[in-house]
């Protein structure tokens, strides 16, 4: 063995340390926006994390509402997202990652996630009905005030796939375009169940009474349902009961979408 091949032997185990060393130093230090895109990428440009800070790991972002690739009237949920990724679990497969919204989340929720599938724990978010405005049609026309929660069971998806129950309930919902105020507090309930998903809409309370059912399958999406309003509130209910839907009968019009 040359001198120049024992030298390379000595050097060996130094430079695998260093070369690990270094890997590891990279991957604390990855910054949280390599994160953030998957969100706009995942949703079409809907639902993003902007303004990120610190790191993959230990990071946080604002969230904001958008019509897709236009953002010049999107919407801002005050207060930020934090996450904290765990990193032993990620030499086992494993992603698992706690996440918290500073003001709009009373506990935080947990993803866990493998090459097999991912589970989103259950958990609960209040938002402003305003932020919605920032997806664009119907919203920025409809321009709605009020209190939306959504609260979920855990959530499970394999490929395709999805299993579990999403809540949104809508509370003294009014409209600008509506003299009526509150028009109503309303319930959507969404049911995955593999493949396919059903909708159902309910009124709680309210003049405006909408109610519905829908199904969401592969590639394919229908809705039907109705408005009505209620007698005392006809006359001023009826310019946004058309543009709800198509008149069916007195003081009623259809809801209906099909893709």
């Amino acid at each position: 063995m040359n001198f120049w091949m024992r030298r390379w032997r000595a050097a060996l185990p130094w430079l695998v340390v260093a070369v690990l060393s270094s890997g590891t130093v990279l991957l604390v230090l990855l910054p949280a926006a390599w994160i953030t895109p998957q969100f706009t990428k995942a949703s079409g440009g809907h639902v993003n994390l902007v303004d990120p800070a610190g790191s993959l790991w230990h990071g946080s972002a604002t969230l904001m509402l958008a019509a897709g690739s236009d953002t010049s009237a999107a919407t801002l949920l005050p207060g930020r997202i934090v996450w904290h990724t765990a990193f032993w679990p990620l030499f086992t497969g494993r992603i698992r990652m706690t996440m918290l919204q500073s003001e709009a989340m009373p506990d935080p929720i947990t993803v866990d996630a493998t090459r097999r599938g991912a589970i989103l724990s259950q958990g609960a978010i209040a938002v402003p009905a305003s932020l919605l405005t920032g997806l664009g049609a119907p919203f920025n026309t409809l321009d709605l005030q009020g209190n939306v929660q959504l609260a979920w069971s855990d959530w499970r998806s394999f490929g395709s796939d999805a299993f579990g129950q999403l809540t949104v309930t809508f509370t003294d919902a009014s409209s600008r375009i509506s003299l009526v105020k509150p028009l109503g507090s309303y319930r959507v309930v969404v049911q995955a169940q593999g493949s396919s998903s059903t909708i159902d809409l309910s009124t709680l309370k309210g003049p405006l009474m909408l109610n519905g059912h829908g199904v969401v399958g592969a590639g394919t999406t229908s809705f039907n349902g109705t408005a009505s309003a209620a007698p005392e509130v006809r006359d001023n209910l009826a310019g946004l009961l058309n543009l709800l839907g198509r008149p069916s009968g007195p003081d009623t019009v259809t809801l209906t979408f099909a893709h």
